[in-house]
């Protein structure tokens, strides 16, 4: 019978145990920020094109069935006035671009059918990525239009007083 015994000095053990922990330490790290990288508390999944009509049905918007455009965006890496403003529409709705930086994501237009008040066209712009919305707007395109996240507004007249 063959015994082996081997001496491993403490300090030598608990370099080691220190080395295992920081690696293990630094993958969860690594995986949870790759998780934070997209934002879930607002994102919804959609493969298709009637996935993304459905979504902006969901908010009361009914628009055309196909889009009007579909493009690849960039989303800057190094933010803009222009792009923290939009962002802060986006962050209102529960959507982060800031996340996205640096990275190409789909933009789909859809003109609205159904908003109110409306004299100009209105578009439903939808921005995806890997099948999740990550942001968009509804723009009316009216001299006086304005831009807001999905959410329908009730009225966009006045309010008498």
């Amino acid at each position: 019978m063959l015994v082996m015994t081997a001496k491993v000095h403490k300090k030598k053990l608990a370099i080691i145990l220190a080395a295992i922990v920081v690696a293990v330490t630094g993958l969860v790290i690594l995986l949870r920020g790759e998780k934070e990288a997209t934002p879930t508390s607002a994102a919804a999944e959609v493969a298709s094109n009637d996935d993304r009509v459905k979504f902006l049905n969901s908010y009361g918007w009914e628009v055309t069935t196909s889009p009007t455009q579909s493009s690849q965006v960039r989303i800057p890496a190094e933010p803009s006035e222009v792009f923290a403003r939009y962002n802060d529409l986006q962050k209102s709705q529960g959507y982060d671009l800031s996340a996205f930086a640096g990275q190409t994501v789909m933009r789909y237009v859809y003109e609205v059918n159904n908003y109110p008040g409306a004299t100009e066209p209105v578009y439903a712009t939808v921005l995806i990525r890997r099948h999740e919305v990550i942001g968009g707007d509804i723009t009316d395109t009216a001299a006086k239009g304005a831009i807001h996240g999905f959410e329908k507004p009730k009225s966009t007249e006045p309010s008498a007083s």
